[in-house]
């Protein structure tokens, strides 16, 4: 392939860099030039693009990560089509997510031009997410690098999804003098919610005292019913005699392993009776936030065998904190709230390319671009908007005078766009679930088209990207998740959440909105073309 400025004489077949204008024409960036175009431009007094031209052996980047996605093909994984030199794998049941590292890495080591990335071994995943993306750098690479991917893929399963099959789960909660009943409920229902995603079922529940013999019999008692029991001590394990192992023991089963190099979850029983687990709870299970014994649950539901190495050797990474983009069940969700969308405007940007106008300011429709861009998204079904002001602030704010809107200053907007939207989320309040992030310059969106967008994060349970496209390509707004927000905060410079959204394990969801999701106004070119537009639709 080769890369560089192109004459137009030269041109027919090249693979555009960027974006170009030609008189009323837009050519996207990868568009491949037909002899039709090059007269377009020709006309519109271009002599030369910046361009790939394709030699022979290459393939283009879709055809590429196409053939290289196809060798990767694995259990309960789909491959979505390619676009942009891009093709995203998604879950297509919950479960426990499996890699080969060696293959992976031997394929990254190629060459540059070729990438897969994955999510990490044993990752949990749900129906839809993302758990894989191949990404050809450039706009084409040569077959014979593709190739070796692809033979690197021959006779192994690089990835897959092991899915969650329902499980009959005994529980056990021991029981001392004093203990709060409410405290033993809670603990069984935020079991069952544990239980939940992988449809398995909490058949029983025994409460004996907190004594060898009579776990023993509970154990016992719950062993010919089910496939799991889980056993919650109401003194926490000190040792691998206390009263839990000891319990299994006399019970006629095995401990395997008492604790585990997980925080939380250190205090960890890991026992089996005729080959079904029996696991001794940590405390910290009694919260649904995570800990090391989700890591066990879930390799168990899954049908994947947990080894007393295997828990070793969970230690790297063990430090756990709650993790928002790892779908645990929380109390809010259990109440069953619906998740709660904000809106952030972008008005901070310096308008450059507008010349000595703020694009912000311009009329339509008798009134500023910013003001109608906000009266909106206040006419939408979000819960609250939050306005970030930058250059000409004071302007901005006298044109939207009168609205119910949350206004924070970004005084580092001459930085770019990363730190207006670092400082809109800042702003938004512990409620929002999610952002509905606009630009101000948008015209044509609507409230309903909005309304569609919230729709979408509502049905996907809070947990996806939600992002307006145009004949299948991406556009805005974009509805980012509570699990983004704080990779938002690492973003630098001119910089918006593309990145973020094309790398998160998380689902994403395409609404289509039509042109309304690319109109925007950046030139007085756009400006006269953006209003011909919205006067062609009324």
């Amino acid at each position: 392939m080769k890369f560089g400025r192109v004459a137009l004489e030269n041109a027919e077949g090249a693979v555009l860099a960027h974006a170009t204008v030609a008189g009323e024409r837009r050519f996207r960036k990868a568009h491949r030039l037909t002899g039709e175009d090059i007269g377009v431009l020709r006309e519109a007094g271009l002599q030369e693009v910046t361009a790939a031209l394709l030699e022979p052996g290459d393939l283009d980047e879709n055809e590429a990560a196409a053939r290289i996605a196809a060798a990767l093909s694995a259990d309960y994984v789909e491959a979505r089509p390619p676009s942009t030199g891009r093709v995203n794998f998604h879950a297509t049941d919950a479960g426990i997510f499996l890699v080969e590292r060696r293959v992976i890495d031997g394929i990254n080591a190629i060459d540059p031009a070729i990438t897969i990335a994955t999510l990490e071994p044993y990752a949990a995943v749900e129906a839809g997410q993302m758990v894989a993306t191949v990404k050809i750098i450039p706009f084409a690479v040569h077959e014979t690098l593709v190739a070796r991917a692809v033979a690197a893929c021959e006779d192994v399963e690089v990835f897959s999804v092991r899915a969650f099959r329902p499980h009959r789960v005994g529980l056990v909660q021991t029981v001392l003098p004093g203990m709060k009943t409410s405290v033993l409920d809670k603990t069984a229902r935020i079991t069952e919610a544990r239980l939940s995603r992988s449809a398995s079922l909490l058949t029983e529940e025994l409460r004996p005292p907190h004594e060898e013999e009579r776990v023993a019999n509970a154990i016992r008692a719950q062993f010919a019913d089910n496939d799991v029991l889980l056993v919650f001590g109401a003194s926490a394990v000190c040792d691998e005699d206390d009263v839990i192992p000891a319990a299994i023991r006399r019970a006629g089963g095995e401990v395997e392993r008492v604790g585990m190099p997980v925080d939380p979850g250190n205090l960890l029983v890991l026992g089996s009776l005729d080959g079904k687990p029996v696991l001794g709870m940590p405390g910290c299970a009694r919260s649904p936030k995570l800990n090391g014994f989700d890591w066990v649950l879930d390799r168990l539901i899954a049908g994947i065998d947990v080894t007393p190495e295997d828990i070793a050797g969970m230690g790297v990474g063990g430090l756990l904190m709650e993790i928002p983009t790892r779908p645990q069940p929380r109390e809010k969700q259990m109440r069953g709230a619906s998740p709660q969308v904000w809106s952030v405007l972008l008005a901070a940007g310096q308008s450059r390319r507008m010349g000595q106008q703020n694009k912000l300011l311009v009329g339509f429709d008798g009134e500023p671009l910013v003001r109608r861009t906000a009266e909106r998204l206040l006419a939408s079904s979000s819960a609250g908007t939050v306005v970030v002001l930058g250059h000409q602030a004071q302007a901005v704010r006298d044109a939207l005078s009168g609205l119910d809107l949350r206004m924070v200053e970004n005084t580092d907007f001459a930085t770019g766009l990363a730190s207006s939207l670092k400082a809109g989320i800042r702003a938004l309040p512990p409620s929002a679930d999610g952002a509905l992030v606009a630009l101000a310059d948008m015209p044509g969106i609507t409230a309903a088209d909005l309304d569609r967008l919230v729709e979408a994060f509502v049905a996907a349970g809070g947990q996806a990207i939600v992002r307006a496209t145009h004949e299948g390509k991406r556009g805005n707004p974009v509805i980012l998740p509570r699990a983004l927000y704080g990779e938002i905060e690492k973003l630098v410079g001119d910089t918006g959440a593309r990145q973020i959204v094309e790398t998160a394990p998380l689902e994403i969801v395409d609404v289509e909105l039509g042109p309304a999701a690319s109109l925007d106004v950046d030139t007085p070119e756009a400006l006269r073309a953006a209003r011909g537009a919205l006067s062609l639709q009324k």
